[in-house]
């Protein structure tokens, strides 16, 4: 079964309402996956919980630098949104003050002081705006450790399906796998054994002439070592044999299915 990738898992985590029915689909199925896309939803709603900013200090403008940077945001926004315009201030640097009894109702403010109006906060000094960003920059970057670290997924160099011989009416498949170091695998899985004594598997030459062991598989199914420099196509018929417990290592001419791999 195929993994989801790491931008796919990412976007699922990030967005609640992100649809994808088919990958939170493979969600449910897939153990793995489910338990990638945990960890990235911790990271999210560690991101979104509103944190105590009373004791931090405001960082450099570097800091906007690598996350304008980090994002690929435009010119408009390049500048530190966390430089704030200081109020306008009177001639001579400090506002003018003015004595007035208690209880004598505050007048106009003098020519010389320049009223202050609230202005309305740019998307920049929105508290959601910010938290989102920090979401995203935090996501992208646990979405490259995660991928970066996440085992590399096997692949598959060839298969085939397994069909009864004589007697038999089991059938199946099996593949070979490549694993990341460059060992390879096969993989058989059968719908039932008919072993009279036990099964055995076997890559057997096309003209059937040689024939090389992987091992015995006790129940339906079993994974077995290519031998490495073994070239599949010098041997490319998968063969599950029944073999008597009579200490012979041969094949007993037995065999329950076959078939031949393909790539």
């Amino acid at each position: 079964m195929p993994h989801l990738d790491p931008e796919q898992l990412s976007l699922l985590a990030l967005y609640e309402g992100w649809e994808d029915p088919e990958g939170r689909e493979h969600l449910e199925g897939c153990a793995e996956c489910a338990a990638d896309y945990a960890a990235l939803r911790r990271t999210v709603d560690a991101v979104r919980t509103t944190p105590d900013t009373s004791r931090l200090s405001i960082p450099g403008p570097q800091v906007w630098a690598g996350i304008h940077g980090e994002l690929g945001l435009g010119e408009s926004v390049r500048e530190d949104p966390l430089t704030a315009a200081a109020p306008t201030a009177a001639a001579g640097g400090q506002p003018a003050a003015t004595e007035r009894n208690a209880g004598e109702p505050a007048g106009p403010p003098p020519s010389n002081v320049a009223s202050f109006v609230p202005r309305k906060k740019a998307w920049w000094q929105r508290t959601g705006t910010w938290v989102a960003a920090a979401a995203a920059v935090v996501l992208v970057a646990a979405g490259g450790i995660w991928a970066g670290t996440r085992p590399a997924q096997p692949t598959q160099l060839a298969q085939a399906q397994l069909t009864p011989l004589a007697q038999y009416s089991a059938t199946g498949s099996a593949k070979v796998v490549e694993s990341a170091d460059g060992s390879r695998s096969l993989q058989v899985t059968l719908d039932k054994d008919e072993a009279r004594g036990y099964q055995e598997v076997w890559l057997i030459a096309p003209d059937l002439s040689r024939l090389v062991s992987l091992g015995v598989m006790n129940s339906d199914s079993g994974t077995f070592q290519v031998p490495a420099g073994l070239q599949l196509a010098d041997y490319p018929i998968v063969d599950v044999s029944d073999e008597p417990v009579d200490g012979n290592p041969a094949h007993s001419s037995v065999s329950i299915v076959r078939g031949t791999l393909t790539s």
